[in-house]
């Protein structure tokens, strides 16, 4: 198959209506932390539980197309030897790998990060692609403060390794996520994050369109325009909404097939409900606009779970209807009383 068969066989199946997209890529670090907090021993083999857990919840193909796995994830075998990429293949879902290496500091900025991971990526890629990946995520951070960030430096450097890396992944025939990322965290309010999102998303454009990217074979993976977590003044679900429309309007090419936002520290019900919003208000898009949610999709199936194997059922029901409402969101179905209804799947 031809790389340019291979992307459009790949983002066909990333865009079906009604499924989105589980980002199960916590770092080892991050996934510690999560389960620390829930006095859950976090070592490879529990890792390994919860991430099979996820991965064979019967029927979880209704609502998610793919799911982002981390490279320690994509090497290890389900507890009957099947590989977890194999796993997820034969339950009708694609595998895709977190291929960034993390954040580091961005020289002359005030204390801004970029995004490393840009050497040997091709070659990484060309080993996850035996292994059964299908599409890639590549993350990059903008911090809104005082200290007038995101800089312009901060801006142009995270644009330009994103359409670096979308470029790469493209040539090896994967399809990238592009993920640029405006924090919640800071007491800015909607309008602050709503000039500053419209800033990012066209220097990513810009860089996407300078290194020849096929727009028509990415994910765009956008934070919402919404108020920072301690902003005194909240949004609601209708603004978050049309201020979040508002800047795609005038930054993203109809030529993208999807946006698949990321939670980025919003509660689960409320990713859900911002989504709804938009479908709802906003049904004759140029786009698909669905989900790519990590801890919103799987806060009530961790805390379910609690490391005990005999939780196994129920905090797999707990993942199925949380994508399930999810799914719903992305055709502008969903309503906060669903919360309440038992989903059986």
């Amino acid at each position: 198959m031809t790389t340019h068969n291979l992307l459009e066989s790949t983002i066909k199946v990333l865009t079906a209506k009604g499924k989105g997209i589980l980002a199960a890529d916590e770092s080892t670090a991050t996934i510690t932390k999560r389960f620390t907090a829930l006095n859950i021993k976090c070592t490879e083999e529990s890792r390994r539980d919860y991430r099979e857990l996820l991965f064979s919840t019967p029927s979880l193909n209704e609502s998610i197309a793919g799911i982002i796995l981390y490279e320690e994830t994509l090497g290890q075998k389900a507890s009957n030897g099947t590989p977890l990429p194999e796993l997820l293949q034969k339950n009708g879902i694609i595998p895709g790998i977190k291929v960034d290496k993390g954040l580091v500091l961005l020289p002359n900025t005030r204390d801004e990060n970029t995004t490393q991971g840009l050497d040997g990526l091709a070659e990484r890629l060309a080993e996850y692609k035996t292994k059964g990946a299908r599409f890639a995520k590549w993350r990059a951070v903008y911090n809104i403060s005082t200290n007038n960030t995101p800089s312009e430096l901060a801006i142009h450097a995270n644009a330009e390794g994103l359409a670096r890396y979308a470029a790469i992944c493209q040539a090896q025939g994967i399809v990238p996520i592009v993920e640029p990322e405006v924090l919640i965290d800071g007491d800015h309010t909607i309008e602050t994050c709503s000039i500053i999102t419209e800033k990012v998303l066209h220097q990513v454009f810009y860089a996407l369109f300078q290194h020849k990217v096929s727009l028509e074979h990415i994910i765009l993976k956008p934070s919402m325009v919404i108020s920072g977590k301690t902003c005194p003044i909240k949004a609601g679900i209708e603004q978050v909404a049309t201020e979040t429309i508002k800047v795609l309007r005038r930054t993203v090419p109809a030529a993208v097939p999807t946006i698949n936002f990321l939670s980025g520290g919003q509660s689960s019900q409320d990713a859900t409900a911002h989504l709804n919003a938009m479908n709802n208000l906003f049904p004759s898009l140029p786009w698909n606009l669905s989900y790519s949610y990590a801890r919103a999709l799987q806060d009530d199936c961790m805390k379910i779970w609690q490391g005990e194997m005999k939780n196994t059922g129920a905090a797999q029901k707990a993942l199925y209807k949380r994508a399930k409402l999810n799914s719903l969101a992305t055709q502008g179905k969903y309503t906060t009383d669903m919360e309440r209804e038992t989903t059986a799947a």
